[in-house]
């Protein structure tokens, strides 16, 4: 692969976030060649040294050249600072940009499309391709800018002193070139292959962590170090073979450079010798020409840095650029006084293609209405929770809440007015309190302790030593499975929910533990609309409406009384759990 344009694509594409910060840049630019100018004065001070002090004995450019040379160190020091100070303050605000906004999609991203990776994958773009970024930003580039001013002025120098060497010394670039056009296709490569594999690298462990009780349970720790240990062994390759590239380049450029020595030692020596050039310009050329080393070594170098921070750019702008299956509308409507009314329209939903999870859904529940989904396990019942939370949109038909397409929805503002609680809870790292207030950030303590009351959770946590300001752990490891369920009961009600949605709120626990909350969650329920996924079927007898859904429909519909006297699918599930025997059921049940 060439260095074209299209390679800095998505360099060109980080500099618009650079835009607000503009006088800044220009500043810095400003000093990085005035920095560059400084930096290669001093040969030409030798220069004078050479011919007008040690061969003419003149005093006072003596002193001049004293005085000068500490002039330039600190002149350049001081724009150095400028530079490596602004370039620093604008690399990292432009990273913290990019990483806020990398985490902002992330958070945002489609189910569909977080469900594909590991969650360790999309931290290694926020994290490892960030700061892979941030080195190019911060080091590489402002190398390659100041490097490239010295190219320059080196340059212009070694003209000015001797334009024929010049050029003799420049027949030897093009292989310097030419090494460095082959090394970056392939440094571009192994850096796409290192962010990956780190990537993949971060996902093992996450997942390893963040199951360390499965992980224990079946005393697999050795299996995941082995697992982990593979994936080290292949990010250690990909990490080795940029070294020995990058390596092998510098070397290269380097000595093609030194090889230019040798003709001009020669040539440079036989002009002196014959008058056509003063012993101080062949010093200063050639300690020019040695100069010249370090550009060209530095911006060898920076190539393959850039390369892989291409790969690292091209990562994060994936996630950016990802298409946003749950879209914004443009302007989106709030619903202010909003009643709890929900209407399935034909609603057909597949989560791969042709895969059927809903088949013509319909379904209306009324403000205030309490109604439980039933069915076997795929039936589609967590898809509508799924859908009422706009995780998804149909694949087909239409979703009404109060008579507006939940796609013409703002969302936060639909979703704070919703109560869930999930089968699986998840808590966050804090106190029981601020789990409980968790996107209710106004709640008040005693509307917190009367949530509590409410899901069976006051009297465990009033014994506590530090009550509602103990801390659950990450993940809530601290806490039980029944104790976890009841915060995130009581994480639902204290927002005052119009709606509720609960799949299977009750799973884990007890039967004594569970009546007491049950009872709750019908007080809660009241004046409320409230959908119910039910696997233990004696959580729901008290709804308004049972669904029961088979093949993504709506086989049977009522209350459960009526159910189990039609005897059909209902009474069938509902007795094979133990609840009450079975005495008749249909043969295809």
């Amino acid at each position: 692969m060439k260095l074209r344009f299209e390679d800095f694509k998505p360099y060109m594409r980080v500099l618009t976030y650079c835009r607000p910060y503009a006088g800044r840049l220009l500043a810095a630019f400003f000093c990085m060649a005035l920095s560059a100018a400084f930096e290669i004065a001093p040969p030409w001070l030798v220069k004078n040294m050479i011919d007008d002090v040690l061969a003419k004995g003149d005093w006072a450019m003596l002193t001049l050249i004293a005085v000068g040379m500490v002039a330039l160190c600190a002149f350049k020091a001081a724009f150095a600072y400028g530079y490596s100070y602004l370039m620093a303050w604008v690399g990292q605000k432009v990273i913290m940009s990019l990483r806020l906004e990398l985490y902002d999609k992330t958070q945002r991203l489609s189910l569909r499309v977080l469900y594909r990776h590991r969650i360790g994958e999309f931290l290694s773009r926020i994290t490892n391709d960030v700061a892979t970024l941030q080195s190019v930003l911060s080091t590489a580039v402002v190398d390659l800018i100041v490097k490239s001013f010295s190219f320059i002025g080196i340059l212009g120098f070694l003209f000015y002193i001797n334009w024929k060497l010049t050029l003799i010394t420049f027949t030897v670039m093009p292989l310097a070139a030419l090494a460095i056009d082959r090394a970056s296709d392939r440094l571009r490569r192994i850096g796409g292959e290192i962010q990956e594999q780190l990537a993949q690298l971060a996902g093992i462990a996450q997942e390893a962590l963040s199951s360390v009780r499965i992980v224990r349970s079946f005393a697999t720790e050795d299996m995941e170090y082995e697992r982990f240990n593979v994936q080290s062994g292949k990010h250690f390759r990909a990490i080795i073979k940029g070294a020995q590239t990058k390596g092998f380049l510098e070397g290269f450029v380097e000595v093609v450079l030194y090889l230019a020595m040798a003709p001009i030692l020669w040539l440079g020596g036989r002009d002196v010798l014959a008058g056509r050039l003063t012993t101080g310009e062949l010093v200063a050329f050639l300690i020019y020409l040695g100069l010249l080393v370090q550009p060209v070594r530095v911006i060898s170098r920076v190539v393959s840095t850039i390369q892989q921070g291409v790969a690292s750019a091209e990562r994060i702008f994936e996630v950016l650029d990802e298409r946003d299956e749950v879209a914004a509308p443009p302007s989106p409507a709030v619903l202010k006084n909003m009643l709890g009314e929900i209407v399935f329209e034909d609603v057909w939903f597949a989560y791969y293609e042709d895969s059927w999870v809903l088949r013509g859904l319909n379904l209306r529940i009324k403000p205030g209405e309490r109604v439980a989904v039933a069915g076997t396990t795929g039936a589609g019942k967590s898809t509508i929770a799924d859908l009422l939370l706009r995780f998804y949109d149909p694949t087909r038909g239409r979703i009404l809440v109060d008579g507006v397409d939940l796609r013409e929805l703002d969302l936060a503002s639909y979703r704070r007015k919703i109560g869930v609680v999930p089968q699986d809870p998840v808590l966050m790292k804090g106190s029981i309190a601020y789990n409980i207030s968790y996107g209710c950030e106004n709640a008040s303590p005693g509307s917190i302790k009367k949530a509590a009351i409410m899901a069976g959770i006051d009297e465990f946590v009033s014994s506590l030593p530090d009550g509602y300001d103990a801390e659950v752990g990450e993940r809530g490891v601290t806490l039980s499975g029944g104790q976890r369920q009841r915060v995130a009961i009581a994480r639902a009600i204290v927002r005052d929910p119009v709606m509720l949605l609960m799949d299977e709120a009750t799973s884990s626990l007890d039967t004594l533990v569970e009546s007491q909350v049950q009872s709750a969650m019908n007080e809660a329920m009241r004046g409320r609309t409230s959908l119910v996924i039910a696997h233990r079927l004696s959580t729901i007898r008290e709804a308004d409406r049972i669904l029961v859904l088979c093949d993504g429909r709506v086989e049977e519909e009522g209350p459960h009384d009526e159910l189990m006297a039609a005897r059909g699918r209902y009474f069938t599930l509902y007795s094979i759990q133990g609840t009450e025997p079975v005495k008749t059921g249909r043969p295809d049940a």
